[in-house]
């Protein structure tokens, strides 16, 4: 029998869903750094007197709420480290493409208080800011999040089950292209540790913190990319190609800081990038860096996926994120789609929601609005 009909029959028996899951997931978030103290009183002043906005981070989340109140299962990608005290020098003096970010151990409540009470919430750790108070505070971090009640993945090679209050089980499996953490960059061991996961539970989500990042990285070609002309952050679509035919139901991607194409493969679907969806921290935030998007959608089996939006978020300044009603990173995510992957690439409608381009009858498509450049 086929590798392929192996992994079907597994996710069949292992651990069929007994209801449909409705999963929403995050770009980048950041809930500030305590590794500057002086940004931090700086940045936190400047956020009440000119927004009015407080910087703990529960305030800072509350405008997300309402774009997640449907979800089973919430997906964060934590993007950097959580805790207090000392913490080895991560950056250099005077570098000016070196950030580190320490959270506030408040925040590891707000990222449960996220979602409803009754949902699960996993954060990722799987990402180059994770380490940025060192190992020692890669395991504070995850010791703030589990005691506040949110699962973490992206620690080690075996994947996360996430009990849901059906009853059943969905698993996690983190990436990043780093030898401290699963290697994106290595498909052979990524396709090795799906199937594994797959065997086990069925239904497994994988979270891709991959691709070169800031305004040149919109694009997502079949091909190795390569961040400040040295860093190899692997190839996106090959790792979402070796997921998917190792039995994974969908790929979350993150990391550029940019919106990216989506594309379906045959019921199973992959976000290439959510972009930014809350930055707090001294970076810039300028277009098309401010533009972020919560995507949802609907697990109804393993391997099957329906009922897909994208919920657009723009960010006003760092910190200030809200709900934004032109839908521009909808617009985002359907042109690139289009341009990157013809046949498989999503479209979106102004909406939101998200279908496969031969769902949609050429007759029966409404006039579009002329498109924002990309």
């Amino acid at each position: 029998m086929p590798r392929s009909a192996l992994l079907v029959l597994a996710a069949l028996f292992a651990a069929p869903l007994s209801a449909q899951t409705r999963v929403c997931m995050s770009g980048d978030v950041t809930l500030g750094s305590n590794l500057d103290p002086a940004w931090a009183r700086t940045a936190a002043r400047e956020l009440y007197e000119r927004w009015g906005v407080s910087a703990e981070p529960d305030s800072l989340l509350a405008p997300l709420r309402p774009l997640v109140a449907d979800a089973d299962l919430l997906l964060v990608n934590v993007e950097g480290a959580i805790g207090t005290g000392r913490a080895p020098r991560k950056c250099g003096p005077g570098s000016t493409a070196c950030y580190a970010f320490r959270m506030p151990t408040r925040a590891a409540a707000a990222f449960r208080a996220l979602a409803r009470e009754d949902a699960a919430v996993v954060g990722n750790v799987a990402n180059n800011h994770a380490r940025d108070a060192g190992n020692e505070g890669l395991a504070a971090t995850r010791r703030h999040l589990e005691r506040a009640g949110v699962h973490v993945t992206g620690i080690d090679t075996l994947a996360t089950p996430v009990p849901l209050a059906s009853g059943d089980t969905i698993a996690l499996l983190g990436f990043y292209t780093s030898r401290d953490t699963p290697d994106a960059r290595d498909l052979a061991a990524v396709r090795r540790h799906v199937e594994r996961a797959v065997m086990r539970w069925g239904t497994v989500i994988v979270s891709a913190h991959i691709g070169a990042e800031g305004n040149g990285a919109q694009r997502t070609f079949d091909r190795r990319e390569i961040f400040l002309g040295r860093i190899d952050r692997g190839n996106p679509v090959a790792f979402a190609r070796t997921a998917i035919e190792a039995g994974a139901t969908l790929v979350w991607g993150h990391g550029p800081h940019v919106l990216r194409a989506a594309e379906w493969r045959d019921e199973q679907l992959v976000f290439y990038s959510l972009g930014n969806t809350l930055t707090y921290g001294p970076f810039s935030n300028g277009e098309p860096k401010n533009r972020g998007a919560l995507a949802c959608a609907t697990i109804d089996s393993a391997r099957h996926v329906s009922m897909a939006e994208l919920r657009s978020t723009e960010q006003l300044a760092p910190g200030v994120v809200r709900p934004d009603s032109t839908a521009r990173a909808a617009w985002l995510v359907d042109s690139l789609s289009r341009l990157d992957f013809p046949r498989t690439g999503v479209r979106v409608d102004p909406e939101g929601r998200i279908t496969k381009a031969a769902d949609i009858e050429p007759q029966a498509q409404a006039p579009r609005r002329a498109r924002p450049r990309i």
